[in-house]
Order: structure tokens, then sequence, then C-alpha cells
């Protein structure tokens, strides 16, 4: 295991212990949140793999009996949790740790109610029968006045959730699309974005809301929702050509640098915003016409202003040209894409030449 490894997870009980005040036997209270610490550095030490194995089951045999204590504090369950989630990081089962983990997000403080849901969302799969009882809590956490509850709810929302529980959160979340809070926002949408994977028929009924959180003021909200949009125009593009003015306007402006520079990478301005959105021109424009004239001037735009000798510009590039030979032709266009391939084949790194060859072939696939 690197050097770079063994410090970042031996830093990982500071991150989960820090700024707790002590009380009752410090030594013990210290001895016991130094746990992970000491497991960590212990394995990273070790030279075979039973060594390991015979190390990790002393550590889950010592875990059980301690979650299942009735004198388990909810600060020891907290701390008991990151060393499970180490455990089963490593491969090993810590199904035993299923339910307190489940426990520990009902029942803490805000830390240990994080720590709870992080658990969670990395042990259970969305099939899992023990991540029914984790809805009343959620439920309960979305109507919190608690700006941090309602967050850590969204959240959970967003990576795991039963599909036939949906209904009950539904509603809830909708409400959330109009918070003040821009994070609150965000969250909501991208919980709207997983109920769309998993359950697409139960938010269809709010696609208008969809929409405006696509015009929202907040430039993370917008982005968010660009995730909902590129799968909802790639399984049906027609439903969409209405939105093509403002995908193009949302381009111009990432472009131009009308974005805060938070969402700069390398002094190129959102560059993962850039793909997303030319992707969603790339099919919005395809074999339509007056669709594909909408966007002419910001794709060139686009080829024109990706000049830095960056990687993350060589992935516009490469996106601009694919989406230029994917929407109805312009032969100015053409020509810029095709010397922009042209450099690529060119280029002396190695990359590059891929690139370029993996363009031209893909291109050809199109034209076809």
């Amino acid at each position: 295991m690197s050097d770079i490894v063994e410090k970042t997870l031996t830093a990982l009980p500071g991150l989960f212990l820090q700024n707790q005040p002590g009380g009752g036997p410090a030594a013990a209270k210290s001895s016991f949140s130094s746990r992970l610490g000491g497991l960590v550095r212990g394995i990273t030490a070790l030279t075979s793999k039973h060594e390991e194995e015979k190390l990790i089951q002393q550590e889950l045999s010592s875990l059980k009996a301690t979650v299942s204590a009735p004198t388990t504090t909810l600060k020891m369950m907290k701390e008991c949790m990151v060393r499970l989630i180490y455990c089963e990081m490593l491969g090993y089962d810590a199904s035993f740790g299923y339910i307190h983990a489940i426990k520990l997000a009902q029942q803490g403080n805000l830390l240990e109610k994080r720590v709870g849901y992080l658990a969670v969302s990395l042990f259970l799969h969305e099939s899992h029968e023990l991540l029914l009882l984790l809805v009343n809590t959620v439920v309960k956490d979305l109507q919190s006045t608690n700006l941090v509850e309602v967050c850590m709810a969204l959240t959970v929302v967003s990576q795991i959730f039963p599909r036939e529980m949906i209904p009950a959160v539904l509603p809830l979340i909708e409400d959330k699309l109009q918070h003040s809070k821009e994070i609150v926002r965000r969250k909501a949408v991208l919980a709207l974005y997983k109920f769309h994977l998993i359950a697409p028929n139960q938010v269809q009924h709010i696609h208008i809301k969809f929409r405006r959180a696509l015009c929202d003021r907040d430039v993370g909200v917008m982005a968010a929702s660009l995730h909902i949009y590129l799968r909802m125009i790639k399984e049906n593009s027609s439903g969409y050509k209405d939105l093509t003015g403002s995908f193009v306007t949302i381009l111009k402006q990432v472009v131009g640098g009308k974005l805060p520079v938070d969402f700069n990478y390398h002094s190129v301005p959102a560059p993962w915003l850039q793909i997303q959105l030319l992707r969603i021109l790339g099919l919005l424009g395809k074999d339509d016409q007056r669709t594909s004239e909408l966007m002419y001037d910001v794709l060139d735009e686009s080829l024109r202003r990706a000049e830095l000798n960056h990687n993350v510009t060589y992935a516009i590039l490469f996106e601009c040209v694919h989406t230029i030979y994917s929407i109805y032709p312009k032969s100015e266009l053409l020509e810029k894409a095709a010397k922009c391939i042209g450099k690529f084949v060119l280029s002396p790194r190695i990359n590059l030449k891929y690139l370029g060859s993996y363009s031209g072939s893909s291109t050809s696939d199109d034209n076809n």
C-alpha cells in the first residue's frame, strides 16, 4: 500500500472524531478513538493475506461484542461504524452492524447521524430489506428545520432508496425545489434524478419543475438539472426541442466565462458543464436542420476558445467535434472539426493520437 493511501486512511479517525469534547476516563476514550488508526497501521504492516484475515476477524469479533453491549453509547457506536466501514471496504462481511447503522442514523446527534447515514449508504443496496426501516427517519429529517438534517436526508435519498417507498418522500422533495438555500435545491434535483433512474414513471408529472431548475439562479442547481435532461433527451429528444435555445444560451455563458471562477478548472470555464451541454446539443440537433442552426455559432465559439494546452480542453474539443458531426452538417464547422482531428492525429502525444483516430472513426460512423 502506498504512503499516500496509508496516510489518508490513518487520518480517517480525525475526520469523524473532530471537535468532540472529552468526558469520563480520558485515557479510555482516547484509546477507543485511536483504534481505527491502529487497525490501519496494523494492516499496512502485514505481509500476507492470511495475516490480514486473522487480524480483521479479531477486529470484527471485538466490534460485534461492542455494538451488541447494552452499555455502548452512541458516540462509541459511531466510532464502531467507522471501523466497520473500513472492514467492509477491505471485503469482509460486517452485516451484523447494518441494523446498528440504521439505529445510529435514527437516534444520534448530527455527527452521529451523519456517520449512520454514511454507513447505511455504503452497507446496503436498494433492495435490502433493512432499508425500509430508514424511511421514517428520512421523512422526519426532510421535514426538519435543521438545514444539515435536511441535506443529509436528501443525500442518502439520492444514493440509495427503496423504489416502492418513493411516494412517501416525493412531495417533500418537490417542496425542497423551492427552498431558499441553493444546496438544498441542488440536492433535491439530484434526488429526483435518482428517482428518474429507478422509477421514471413516478416523476413524469414534475417535468415542469425540472425546467424551473434549469433556469435556477444558482449555477449548481442548473448543472444538477442537466443530468436529468441528458437522460431524458437520450430517451426522447423530440420532446425537448423547445429547450434548445436555453441550452445554447447556457453554453454561451459558460464559454464566455460568465460563471463564477469557482467552476473553472485550470482556467477553463466549467469544462464538465461544457461537455454535458455539448452532448445534449448533439442529441437535439441530430437530423434536424432547424434545431442545428440554433447551435452553429456557439459550437464555432467553443472550438475557437478551447485552445489551452490542457487535457480538459482536449476533452471539450473531442465532444465539440463529435457534436458537430452528429447534428445537421454545416460545411464551415465540418472543416474546422476536421482540422481539429488532424491536429490530434499529428500530435506527438500517444493519447492525442488515439483521440484523433477515435474521433475520425466515430465521425465516419455518424456520417454513415
